[in-house]
């Protein structure tokens, strides 16, 4: 990505009208089109440009006082620990169809990335691009930049989906009246619709699955990018969220997505892999395929682009650790989180008797230690004398507990992402957040199998993510009990990727529970009641299970919290775009 972004300066005109129901102003008039794709360099950075739209579970932490978290902290894996982080509203239901900034962001930011890869793919001109055969990544140029831009608007029409439900497919410029006048497809057709995108660029052969020369094009779309897109639309299309009736075809076709996937890695001649570390070891490889290498990183289909920066560090690792950088510690992973990790012997806590709530940390699932900075927990730079036991306990000497900036209301911090750097002498590191990773092909793959009715076949693809910690092998299960396998395989294996959010909504959790009927179930399996951990060393009892200060419950509403609403401006701008379900009496005040 490093190379591709080094032309974004370009303006970029839009084709076609200006009114639009999203955006007053959309484009710089300072270029013309001619300008624009009249020259080699100054079309390979529109292209560039359309690259900014992607998703980027990162971003928030450009903005440490409204978003400087992990955007998991929009549901019931984390809380923020800054009481004017935006996420707040959506964990507490506060907001509004007038006022909720998250719609009107996500919305804005994917039509209009939409809408330029819509003027790409209208006026770049194949005779400045160049369109020759080439032995090399630059064969068929033309063809290849035309593939990229197509994915670019099926990437950001699948994000629309996840976030909205029913979205406009905006598949050429719009004139005028189109703008004005613009209607919704339904979530399910509009997924089939990404499916199909995603198979008519696989067909013309424009991206090969992976790039011969990778360092040049890192970052680059690439057919496995295609292919791994396919598959997630095809799963959320199957899903009880879009398939109510349950239909297994949608299932066998999103598992098919997924092999197909699987099979053409196979026959590549530089296959895509679980990250492990020379020699492999299950209590390393999870943390540092996020925490230290991040480029040419072979389970990362395609990532943002990358960052070098401390402000992950600072956001992340607990509050106690200060120097020239002061860490905030915003992130605070939840107890209902923490439970999920199974113990060592492959049984959940509440099922394993070996397990011990006063030394809760002990015989887990590697991933919990890779993941989450809890009680006891070494952290900090050795080489600067900085490195020491975490410490969240509400004594007098709880130095990771509470601080101005930071601190934690949960007893956890989050480490995944979270390089181990010194605080009084900090420096950058390499950074990049996952937009498709190869684990999540065989999840994927595992969970299509087991509901399409192939539960045998399914257990190969989950295990292969279990060994890779170490886990032990599934198997002998039902149905429903690999379902709960992988659905809890996932939590985990996703945590801070902004994966939750989507698969909670999807699995249509909330509709199967509620709030007073989920208190007597295990910590794991409750969704709107959230809980921290109260550390008291001195007490007969050192670990105490408690409800959240910052946010003991999770506000859902079915069906209104499923999807975000039709920005206000938005919906009065253009009332044919229809309003989302229990959004309508805040909508045209």
């Amino acid at each position: 990505m490093k190379n591709l972004l080094i032309n974004i300066s370009i303006a970029i005109v839009a084709a076609g009208s200006l009114a639009s129901c999203s955006l007053d102003k959309e484009v710089d008039l300072t270029y013309t089109s001619d300008q624009v794709y009249g020259k080699f360099e100054n079309t390979r950075g529109a292209l560039a440009h359309l690259y900014t739209y992607l998703p980027d579970a990162f971003s928030g932490y450009n903005d440490g006082q409204f978003l400087g978290a992990s955007r998991d902290c929009m549901t019931d894996n984390c809380v923020s620990f800054w009481n004017v982080h935006r996420y707040h509203s959506i964990q507490s239901g506060s907001y509004d169809a007038t006022n909720h900034w998250f719609a009107s962001t996500y919305w804005t930011n994917d039509i209009k990335g939409i809408r330029e890869a819509n003027t790409f793919m209208l006026y770049a001109n194949k005779d400045v691009v160049g369109n020759a055969a080439k032995s090399g990544d630059d064969n068929h140029l033309y063809d290849r930049w035309m593939a990229e831009a197509r994915f670019m608007r099926a990437m950001l029409e699948f994000d629309l989906i996840g976030y909205f439900g029913a979205v406009p497919i905006e598949d050429h410029v719009l004139t005028n009246a189109e703008a004005a006048s613009m209607t919704r497809t339904p979530a399910p057709e509009a997924l089939q619709w990404v499916a199909n995108e995603c198979d008519t660029i696989i067909n013309s052969g424009a991206l090969p699955f992976r790039y011969s020369n990778e360092n040049e094009n890192w970052g680059h779309i690439n057919g496995a990018a295609v292919y791994a897109l396919k598959s997630r639309a095809l799963l959320y299309l199957a899903s009880p969220l879009n398939n109510p009736t349950n239909d297994k075809s949608l299932w066998q076709k999103a598992a098919d997505a997924a092999l197909a996937f699987i099979k053409a890695n196979q026959q590549s001649s530089n296959p895509y892999r679980l990250y492990t570390t020379t020699p492999s070891n299950p209590d390393e490889n999870y943390y540092k395929c996020f925490a230290s290498t991040p480029h040419l990183n072979q389970e990362l289909i395609l990532s943002r682009s990358e960052w070098s920066t401390r402000v992950i560090e600072q956001f992340n690792a607990p509050c106690g650790f200060t120097g020239s950088l002061e860490a905030d510690g915003r992130n605070n992973p939840t107890e209902n989180l923490i439970e999920c990790y199974e113990t060592k012997n492959g049984k959940f806590i509440d099922e394993d008797p070996t397990y011990d709530p006063q030394n809760p940390y002990e015989n887990r699932d590697p991933r919990l230690d890779q993941t989450i900075l809890h009680q006891g927990s070494i952290w900090g730079d050795p080489q600067q004398s900085e490195q020491r036991a975490v410490n969240v306990t509400y004594g007098s000497d709880n130095t990771d507990y509470s601080a101005l900036h930071g601190g934690t209301t949960t007893g956890y911090y989050s480490k995944k992402f979270t390089y181990n750097i010194s605080f009084k002498y900090p420096t950058d590191n390499l950074h990049a957040c996952p937009i498709f990773r190869y684990a999540e092909i065989l999840l994927n793959a595992a969970e299509a199998l087991n509901e399409a009715g192939h539960t045998d076949e399914a257990y190969q693809y989950v295990n292969q993510v279990r060994a890779r910690v170490g886990m032990p092998a599934y198997k002998g299960m039902t149905q429903d009990q690999l379902r709960e396998r992988i659905q809890n395989e996932r939590r985990i294996e996703f945590a801070f990727e902004d994966m939750r959010f989507f698969d909670a909504r999807r699995w249509k959790l909330y509709d199967k529970q509620t709030a007073s009927s989920e208190t007597s179930l295990p910590i794991r399996k409750q969704i709107y009641h959230l809980y921290s951990v109260q550390v008291t060393p001195d007490a007969a009892t050192k670990y105490t299970i408690v409800p959240n200060s910052m946010h003991a419950t999770y506000a859902f509403q079915t069906p209104k919290d499923y999807y975000f609403p039709v920005p206000d401006e938005t919906y009065k701008k253009c009332p044919s775009l229809g309003q989302n379900a229990g959004w309508e009496l805040t909508s045209n005040k």
